[in-house]
């Protein structure tokens, strides 16, 4: 496939993954919006209300990993990535990404690397009630240290045999 014709898929992938995430959001699909500039128009959309629930139904959680990981530009797939930390735990996140990783196309393993980096957001009080003083957040939730070693791991394993993850 030629890198533009690869890019296209891109971009269609991640339009798809922003549409999906508004859906939810009830946003609606902002027709009106030139299709070049649409999926990051619905990512802002998405944005802020994400950022304003404490919590998120199992419904979000898929689609928006797929969103951080199709996401091509690292800036923003924080967008996704951090509501999801907050709503579901740094664990399951990262587990997510390793999977990506381990699993994912070309395309998906560098989305699950630069969404990573996202995943190490820092929890704070002000974001979450659940991370008040007193407040009732299972710490188990965001226990990574286990899936940051296997991180590691897959990453070394990728360099010496490229393209195969899990060789």
């Amino acid at each position: 496939m030629a890198e533009e014709e690869h890019n296209e898929a891109d971009a269609r992938s991640f339009l798809s993954c922003a549409t999906e995430v508004a859906r939810l959001l009830n946003l609606g699909n902002m027709a009106g919006v030139p299709e070049a500039g649409r999926a990051r128009h619905l990512a802002h959309a998405a944005r802020k209300p994400l950022l304003e629930r404490t919590c998120l139904p199992e419904e979000f959680f898929a689609p928006l990993m797929a969103a951080a990981v199709y996401d091509p530009d690292p800036s923003f797939c924080r967008w996704f990535v951090e509501p999801a930390v907050y709503a579901f735990g740094r664990r399951r996140v990262m587990t997510a990404l390793l999977d990506y990783l381990r699993t994912g196309t070309d395309a998906e393993q560098a989305g699950a690397k630069r969404a990573w980096y996202c995943a190490h957001v820092p929890l704070r009080a002000d974001r979450s009630p659940a991370y008040a003083p007193g407040g009732g957040r299972d710490p188990d939730m965001d226990e990574s240290r286990d899936v940051m070693d296997e991180w590691g791991e897959t990453l070394q394993r990728s360099a010496m045999y490229p393209g195969r993850p899990e060789a």
